[in-house]
């Protein structure tokens, strides 16, 4: 077998890539990256490292020729319409160079009504590919739970939570959990099934008041609830211009369209995934 990964020196590929060593030998795996030398920390594993260019179908049907499994990770992007693109890229690769079976990294705010700013390209992406020539199957991912852990110093000092989303709850999954879970559907063939679409949360959702409480616990100090607008934290937030993206999402969150459950990680792992209390009291 011969998986490609592509995004493997971001945070979920990175991740991905170190739980398939687990699984399987680093020569079977190949890396497709932009910048090859921020791979090298996987070269003693074996795996094949090569360059692509997502708006380069040349570069990306070279990289993903001969591949079993292509675990298709996008590019940090804020905007939709360069994903869409991107997308339309790898998928028209994919199918020339025959790839038999795309693994999709998703997002559970791909709802039609969700102002998310990348909302499109997360409802786009399982239409697109039911439309294509691909076998695939998609992973949508709750909310990562691990900017929690550095932000609660924050939160601490504001002794608060700010979040916009009103009386609607949020769910979480960690950043690790979806890894081992990319990591065994891709190695599992009753698993990797065609049209299957897989959505990896916590056993459990919180309201923000339910948050609130948890930190205050994990962290023995009093934090409540004090949300404040989605202007004021668009702006709050924007660091290299991504605080219409956070603002946009948590206005979807607003709307109850990041409250989803599911068990589905409990189907492919055989045990839930790592309960947020949990979590956010290690270290």
């Amino acid at each position: 077998m011969r998986y490609t990964i592509t995004g493997a020196t971001g945070h979920l590929g990175s991740a991905i890539t170190e739980q398939l060593l687990t699984q399987t030998d680093g020569h079977q795996i190949r890396l497709a990256v932009h910048t090859v030398q921020k791979a090298a920390k996987f070269q003693d594993s074996g795996v094949e490292i090569v360059p692509i260019d997502f708006f380069d179908e040349s570069s990306l049907i070279k990289a993903f020729s001969d591949t079993d499994v292509l675990i298709y990770v996008p590019s940090k992007s804020d905007q939709a319409f360069a994903r869409v693109t991107e997308l339309e890229h790898v998928i028209n690769a994919a199918e020339r160079a025959r790839v038999h079976h795309l693994l999709s990294m998703g997002f559970i705010a791909d709802q039609v009504n969700n102002p998310f700013a990348l909302s499109p390209f997360y409802g786009y992406l399982p239409r697109r590919l039911a439309g294509s020539g691909l076998s695939y199957t998609i992973i949508r991912n709750a909310l990562y739970a691990d900017p929690l852990k550095p932000y609660l110093p924050e939160l601490i000092e504001r002794h608060n939570v700010i979040y916009p989303v009103g009386d609607q709850a949020l769910t979480f999954i960690t950043l690790a959990d979806s890894a081992k879970a990319f990591a065994k559907v891709a190695v599992t063939p009753k698993l990797l099934k065609n049209h299957q679409i897989y959505t990896l949360t916590q056993s459990r959702n919180y309201t923000m008041p339910q948050l609130a409480a948890l930190l205050s616990e994990v962290s023995h100090e009093q934090i409540g609830y004090s949300p404040v607008t989605l202007a004021e934290f668009e702006a709050m937030y924007n660091q290299d211009g991504e605080g219409h993206m956070l603002a946009s999402m948590y206005a979807g969150g607003a709307l109850g369209l990041l409250n989803e459950v599911s068990d589905d990680y409990q189907t492919i792992m055989g045990h839930p995934a790592t309960p947020l209390a949990e979590f956010i009291a290690e270290n």
